[in-house]
C-alpha cells in the first residue's frame, strides 16, 4: 500500500490507532507518531537531534522541528511538531540519557523502515487485519498529508513546507474532488456578516476538539504503558467491536477469538448464571455509568480480582452507540491488602502473648509452692484463648504413669484420651507446622537438655472426621483440628516436667512461638526450682532422706567401683550454672590411679591433690554439667552428707516438710535410673544463735589467738585502706610480727572451720554441699 505516489488507498483512523496498540515498545510507538503526526522521512528521523526542536510559543507551547538537510543537499525544512509528540520525544531522549547533539535514532533508515514493518506485521496478526501488514512509512506520510489537509483543513501551502513536497502537485491527489455540497459549505462565510467575537468561538472550540484529540492519546498511551488497564469497546448489546492491547494481554485472547463475543465471556460462571453482566450494563446505560468490583476470567479459566468502570456511547444525536468498558487488574493491592490483614493478626496474636508472658511472670512472682506453680502457668495460658487448653506432667519414670496432673481448659482425665503416642511427637522440621526451624533444648520424656534433641515438640490432633468418637466433650466445638506442642520445664540439667499446650488457630508454633514457649519452659522451671528453695529456709520442719544411686552416668560411682575405693563429700562449690568444684576424702586408691580416670571423663575438666593425710588424700575436682549431688540441689534438696563406696552412692538430704518428696525422688530417678529412697524421716530444722556460734568458737580459740583477732580488728588491721599495719599491731601487743601473723592465720582458719562445718563429723551436721540461697529465691 504505496499512497505516496498518487494511489487512492488512503490509511483510516482505526488502522493508524492500531498500528499505536501494536507497537510494543516506546521507541516503535515514537517511530510511528514521527511519521504519521509530523510527516517525517525515515533518512530524517535517522539525523535528527533534541537541538533541532524548537519552541516557537511560550503560552500555549507550541514546536517546531527544524530537519536538517541531507549531505547532498543544503535545503532543510521546518515541520510542525504537536506538543504530545515534542513530550514523547523528549522523554525517550532523558530515558536514553541522549545528549542534544546526540541522534535520537542512531540507525539507519533502513532500519527504520523495517521497524515499521515489525509493526504492521504485529497489528496484522493481533486485529486479525492483513492489510495492515503492507503499510510503509510512505502511508504513514500520506495518512498525515490527508488528515492535515481533509479533517483538518489546514492550508496546502503549510502542509506542502512542512511535509517537505516541493508542489502542490504531489499533494493534489490527497485531495479529493469537493462536491456541490461542500462548495457551498465552504462558501457559507460569504453569506454570514463578519463576526470576530464569533471566529473566537469557532476557533476555540477547534483548539478544544484538538485538546480531545490530544487527551485520547495520552489515554491510549497510558493505557498502552501497562497490562494493568484494559480497554473494551462493546456495541450496545455488549459484544466485544474492538480492544486494545492491553485487554489482549490481560484477558489472553487474540482480536479474531473475542471480538463478536458477549462480555459475559469474562465473568465466572456463577455471575453469568445470576445475570450479572446484563445488570452491569443495564445499570451503565440508566445512571450513565457504573463501576463494580468482582473476579474476572481469563481464557485458560485463571480468575483475577478488578475493578470495572462502564460507559454508555452516544452518537451527536444522542443515540445509544454502545459501551466503553474499561478494566483495572487490582489483584496485587488484594495480595497486599491480605497481606496486611494477614500481618495484623500476626501482630496481634504476638501482642497477646506478649501480655500472656508479662502475666504469666506476675503470677509466677506470686506462686507460693511448686502446685501454685503449675496452676497459675496452665491457667494464665489458656486464658484470652491464646491457647485452647494446657496442661502439665510431672516427670517420672517411662515405665510407670504419670501420677500428677494440672490442667486447665480440659480435665485432667480428658488428656490420656488424646495425648498423642510418643512417636507421634514429631520434629519441628517434620512436623506439622512445617516450618522446617530447629529448635535447641530438651527431651520429651523428661531427661536433661541435650544438644541432639529439641525443646519444643508438636503433633497434630484432629477434632473432626473419623476417629472422633473418644474426643471429650471440652473439645466437640473446635473445629478441624489442633496442633500440640510440648516443652520440658527445666532448670539447669533438671526437668521437673512437661507443659503440653493446643492451639486451634493457623499458623500454629512457629519458631517464634516455639522459641517463646521455651523461655516459658525454663522460667517455669526457674520458678519451681526459687519456690522450692524459698520453702526450704523458711521451714521450720523438714524432711531428711537417704537415697542410693548405683547409676554410671556418675563419674565418681564409676570410679568408686572400678578403684575400689570410698569418696567421701567434703564441700560443693558451685562457680556457674554447670560448672561445680567438687571437694573430697579419698581412701582406698592411690590418686593418681584416680585421676587417670579423670582424664577419660569428659566432665571432668581439671582435678588435683590438695592434701595428704594418714589415711587418705583431700582432692579437688572441677566437672561440668550434672551429677547426682546438683540434680538433688537443683530441686531444692540441701545436701548433708555423701559417701560413694564400691559403686554406690549414698546421699543424705533435707527439703522442706510441705515439699512432694516423691516429685524429688521420681525426678532424680529420670536422670538416674538405677536409684532408689532408702529411708526418710521429719526433723525440726536446728537452730544455732548467735550466741552458741560465739561460744563454740570461743572454745576452740587460744586465749592468744583471741587477742591477735581483737587487737588486729579494733587496730584498723581489717579496715581499708588499713589504719594500722602488722608490724603496729604486734608492738602495741609486744610481740613479734611473725607471731601475730601466726596468731591470725590460726584464729582465721578456726574461724572459717566454725562456721563451714561445725561440729565436724557429728551427727546433724552442717551441709557440706550447696544448699538454697536468697539469690535464686
Amino acid at each position: 500500500m504505496n499512497v505516496e505516489s498518487g494511489g487512492d488507498g488512503v490509511l483510516s483512523r482505526r488502522q493508524y490507532d492500531s498500528l499505536l496498540d501494536a507497537a510494543e515498545t516506546y521507541r516503535e510507538a515514537l517511530v510511528v507518531r514521527l511519521c504519521g503526526d509530523v510527516g517525517l522521512r525515515p533518512a530524517e528521523l535517522a539525523r535528527l537531534t533534541i537541538d533541532d526542536v524548537e519552541q516557537a510559543r511560550i503560552d500555549p507551547p507550541r514546536y517546531l522541528v527544524r530537519v536538517p538537510p541531507a549531505e547532498e543537499t543544503r535545503d532543510g525544512r521546518t515541520a510542525y511538531l504537536p506538543t504530545r509528540v515534542e513530550r514523547e520525544l523528549r522523554r525517550y531522549a532523558r530515558s536514553n540519557d541522549l545528549s542534544p547533539e546526540d541522534r535520537i535514532f542512531s540507525v539507519t533508515p533502513r532500519r527504520l523502515q523495517m521497524l515499521v514493518s515489525g509493526v504492521t506485521d504485529r497489528a496484522a496478526e493481533l486485529f486479525d487485519d492483513p492489510s495492515l501488514a503492507d503499510i510503509s512509512t510512505g502511508d504513514l506520510r500520506h495518512y498525515f498529508a490527508h488528515r492535515s489537509l481533509v479533517e483538518r483543513g489546514i492550508n496546502p501551502r503549510v502542509v506542502k513546507a512542512a511535509g517537505g513536497w516541493r508542489s502542490f502537485e504531489a499533494l493534489e491527489s490527497y485531495l479529493p474532488e469537493p462536491t456541490e455540497a461542500e462548495i457551498v459549505d465552504a462558501f457559507e462565510a460569504v453569506e454570514r456578516p463578519s463576526d470576530p467575537r464569533g471566529r473566537d468561538r469557532q476557533r476555540a472550540g477547534e483548539g478544544a476538539n484538538a485538546a480531545a484529540v490530544a487527551d485520547d492519546s495520552i489515554v491510549r498511551l497510558l493505557l498502552a504503558a501497562s497490562d494493568r488497564y484494559a480497554l473494551v469497546r462493546l456495541d450496545e448489546e455488549g459484544y466485544v467491536e474492538r480492544w486494545n492491547r492491553s485487554a489482549a494481554a490481560m484477558f489472553d485472547y487474540r482480536a479474531s477469538e473475542i471480538v463478536g463475543t458477549h462480555v459475559s465471556a469474562f465473568y465466572p460462571d456463577d455471575a453469568v448464571e445470576e445475570g450479572l453482566p446484563e445488570r452491569v450494563l443495564s445499570a451503565a446505560l440508566e445512571e450513565s455509568g457504573y463501576e463494580v468490583d468482582g473476579c474476572r476470567v481469563r481464557k485458560d479459566g485463571s480468575t483475577f480480582r478488578a475493578t470495572e468502570v462502564v460507559s454508555p456511547l452516544r452518537d451527536d444525536r444522542g443515540r445509544h452507540t454502545g459501551f466503553a468498558l474499561f478494566v483495572r487488574d487490582v489483584s496485587s493491592y488484594y495480595d497486599e491488602l491480605e497481606t496486611l490483614r494477614q500481618r495484623r493478626t500476626e501482630l496481634e496474636r504476638r501482642y497477646t502473648l506478649a501480655w500472656q508472658q508479662r502475666a504469666l511472670t506476675e503470677s509466677l512472682l506470686e506462686a507460693a509452692d511448686h502446685e501454685a506453680v503449675e496452676t497459675e502457668t496452665c491457667e494464665t495460658l489458656v486464658r484470652d484463648a491464646v491457647y485452647e487448653f494446657a496442661w502439665i506432667d510431672r516427670t517420672t519414670m517411662a515405665d510407670r504413669r504419670r501420677n500428677w496432673r494440672v490442667a486447665s481448659g480440659i480435665g485432667p482425665d480428658d488428656v490420656d484420651r488424646i495425648e498423642p503416642d510418643g512417636d507421634e511427637w514429631e520434629r519441628p522440621d517434620g512436623g506439622a507446622n512445617g516450618s522446617g526451624d530447629a529448635v535447641r533444648g530438651g527431651a520429651e520424656s523428661g531427661d536433661g537438655a541435650s544438644d541432639d534433641e529439641i525443646a519444643v515438640r508438636v503433633a497434630e490432633l484432629a477434632t473432626d472426621g473419623e476417629g472422633t468418637a473418644d474426643v471429650p466433650e471440652t473439645l466437640e466445638g473446635v473445629d478441624g483440628g489442633l496442633v500440640l506442642a510440648r516443652v520440658p520445664l527445666a532448670y539447669g540439667e533438671t526437668t521437673y516436667g512437661t507443659l503440653t499446650v493446643a492451639a486451634g488457630r493457623e499458623p500454629a508454633f512457629d519458631a517464634d512461638e516455639r522459641a517463646w514457649l521455651e523461655t516459658i519452659g525454663r522460667q517455669v522451671g526457674y520458678a519451681i526450682t526459687a519456690v522450692r528453695r524459698r520453702n526450704l529456709l523458711l521451714s521450720d520442719r523438714v524432711v531428711e532422706f537417704d537415697l542410693t544411686c548405683r547409676d554410671d552416668g556418675s563419674f565418681l560411682v564409676a570410679a568408686s567401683d572400678r578403684l575400689d575405693c570410698r569418696f567421701e563429700l567434703d564441700s560443693l562449690v558451685p562457680t556457674s550454672e554447670s560448672t561445680q568444684l567438687y571437694y573430697l576424702r579419698l581412701e582406698g586408691a592411690e590418686p593418681a590411679a584416680v585421676f587417670d580416670l579423670a582424664r577419660e571423663s569428659e566432665r571432668v575438666t581439671e582435678f588435683r591433690l590438695i592434701e595428704t593425710y594418714e589415711d587418705g588424700w583431700r582432692v579437688e575436682f572441677v566437672v561440668e554439667g550434672s551429677l547426682p549431688l546438683l540434680t538433688l540441689s537443683e530441686y531444692g534438696v540441701t545436701v548433708r552428707g555423701a559417701t560413694i563406696e564400691s559403686g554406690t552412692a549414698t546421699i543424705t538430704g533435707e527439703c522442706a516438710g510441705d515439699a512432694d518428696l516423691r516429685t524429688i525422688v521420681d525426678g532424680f530417678r529420670a536422670a538416674y535410673p538405677d536409684s532408689e529412697l532408702v529411708g526418710k524421716r521429719e526433723a525440726e530444722r536446728t537452730v544455732r544463735t548467735a550466741r552458741e556460734f560465739r561460744e563454740g568458737l570461743e572454745d576452740r580459740l587460744t586465749d592468744r589467738q583471741i587477742a591477735a583477732l581483737r587487737a588486729a580488728y579494733f587496730g584498723g588491721y581489717y579496715d581499708w585502706p588499713r589504719e594500722s599495719t602488722a608490724e603496729e599491731v604486734a608492738d602495741a601487743m609486744g610481740i613479734s610480727s611473725p607471731t601475730l601473723h601466726n596468731h591470725l592465720r590460726k584464729g582465721q582458719h578456726e574461724l572459717l572451720r566454725t562456721f563451714f562445718d561445725y561440729p565436724s563429723g557429728a551427727e546433724g551436721s552442717e551441709p557440706v554441699g550447696t544448699e538454697p540461697t536468697g539469690e535464686s529465691g
